[in-house]
């Protein structure tokens, strides 16, 4: 993977305008509001990674749904109440017009570009071809965050500004399937011998060959989400990509590599450095589990507490700051990376599509041990500290307690720590760890650790008659009802 160096006057200088006592500052409009496909790319990305990396309360509460982190005082959103600072609405506005908004204002801007000098038709059009495909996967992978957050969502009608703006949403289980064929038509025009983006692109840095890899990724991500609803496309899909070639080390990952300085710092250092305030602590739910089995991430994922101890607040309560063990130093570093995709998920996912009876190439454990040993080396730990760890009888996978899943999804829940939405996917899937919601939770929350995020309240105000069929459809607009592929 390149590593890409961000520019701090990036985002700023796409959007800002500045205006001075001339006025012929008025004159050159054009110059702000037609920025290339490059940048329009970047903007995508950015917001993409912000959105799923940031632990403010007001955009992203999946830390708190698989409860990495417990509050220090304001206990609302680990309580379950999340509409009173319209966290839904946040997070479908910031996908929906942020994040494929800019890619689909980076598709019209491609199809306009004219071939330049020094380079034939033959690789204009291949490269022209490679970034439309690139765009493309990027969307279905937005698209299958919006569906497995909220279950029914706009889709066909989804992104026309012009022409619909009351788009009526579309049944999630009708979305994945032409989310597979869109990867699938996707994948077929990249083509690994060209070129793409020379510039915008903060993830690959525009290598073809990774985004190749990037779209297989997704679509074992995609298919082991349907195992339990439509196994025959789960299997094709899951099998098709690990044929055609998956990320598989950690130099694979797609990574957005954030800088030191604002405004483009990790919206973790935003959050629990910049901000000046301590409001999170480590959850006692994730500390007690990895000091049950003497984990040594826990020195990458927490600080020590004052006894030398490893210490989580109580999730869903108060939890005085000095009391307890705080997030690791690395974590909310300003310029720490942020992933979208990782080779240990995949190995998971591999692992679960093995004890599926898929044929993968490799054993459940094999990928299972896989897991374990690749979050490892992605937090800076040894080989033989993984080994040591798999020896531990409540890891081993011939050893370890519980079914597949429980076994599984226990790994894949401690490997996620910093991937709060990927965990809180694959805890609904696999029903495992075990996790309960807070004697004090909201009754919005009808006794039951959210399963998906209510419609935002713009949606119900501005398009009402389309989210109210949409939620008819699912049963009611309801925390505690499940997506299609959640039926366990």
């Amino acid at each position: 993977m390149k590593k890409i160096i961000l520019s701090s006057m990036l985002f700023s200088m796409v959007f800002t305008a500045c205006v001075d006592e001339d006025n012929s500052y008025n004159e050159d409009h054009a110059a702000l509001y037609s920025p290339s496909a490059s940048v329009l790319l970047t903007n995508a990305q950015k917001e993409l990674t912000d959105q799923m990396t940031t632990p403010s309360v007001n955009l992203n509460v999946f830390r708190y749904f698989s409860q990495y982190w417990a509050a220090t005082q304001y206990t609302t959103e680990s309580r379950y109440r999340v509409s009173t600072r319209k966290i839904p609405d946040n997070h479908w506005t910031n996908l929906y017009r942020n994040v494929l908004g800019n890619l689909e204002s980076a598709k019209k801007v491609i199809a306009a570009e004219s071939q330049p000098p020094g380079i034939s038709a033959e690789d204009w059009q291949t490269k022209q071809k490679n970034k439309l495909a690139i765009i493309e996967i990027q969307e279905v992978y937005t698209y299958q965050v919006l569906v497995d957050t909220f279950g029914d969502v706009p889709y066909t009608d989804a992104i026309q500004p012009l022409t619909n703006v009351l788009p009526k949403y579309d049944d999630d289980a009708t979305i994945y399937p032409k989310l597979i064929t869109r990867l699938n038509a996707a994948m077929a025009d990249l083509d690994t011998d060209g070129s793409s983006f020379d510039s915008g692109d903060y993830i690959y840095g525009g290598d073809v060959a990774s985004w190749k890899k990037f779209g297989n990724s997704l679509k074992v991500k995609i298919g082991i989400n349907l195992a339990d609803v439509d196994a025959s496309l789960a299997q094709s899909t899951v099998e098709s990509a690990v044929a055609d070639g998956v990320i598989t080390s950690n130099d694979e990952n797609a990574i957005f590599n954030y800088v030191s300085s604002a405004p483009n710092y990790n919206p973790i250092y935003e959050n629990l450095i910049a901000s000046g305030r301590n409001d999170f602590v480590p959850a006692k739910t994730i500390v007690d589990a990895m000091n049950g089995l003497s984990d040594p991430r826990r020195s990458k994922y927490f600080t020590l507490f004052s006894d030398g101890t490893y210490k989580g607040g109580k999730y869903g309560f108060t939890n005085p700051y000095s009391n307890f063990s705080h997030v690791s130093d690395n974590i909310k570093a300003a310029d720490a990376p942020a992933a979208l995709m990782e080779v240990t998920e995949i190995n998971f996912y591999l692992a679960e599509a093995a004890e599926r009876g898929y044929n993968v190439g490799n054993t459940a454990e094999n990928f299972y041990n896989n897991g374990v040993k690749s979050s490892f080396e992605s937090w800076g730990l040894s080989e033989s500290d993984a080994d040591a760890y798999l020896a531990n009888v409540d890891v081993a996978y011939t050893t370890a307690p519980g079914s597949w899943k429980e076994k599984i999804g226990k790994q894949a829940w401690i490997a996620y720590f910093n991937r709060g939405f990927e965990s809180w996917s694959t805890w609904r899937r696999l029903d495992a760890p075990t996790l309960t919601a807070p004697t004090n939770a909201y009754s919005e929350a009808e006794g039951q650790v959210p399963k998906r995020l209510t419609y935002p309240i713009n949606e119900q105000t501005v398009n009402g008659e389309n989210y109210q069929a949409a939620s008819t459809a699912i049963g009611g607009d309801k925390l505690k009802n499940k997506v299609f592929w959640d039926v366990n």
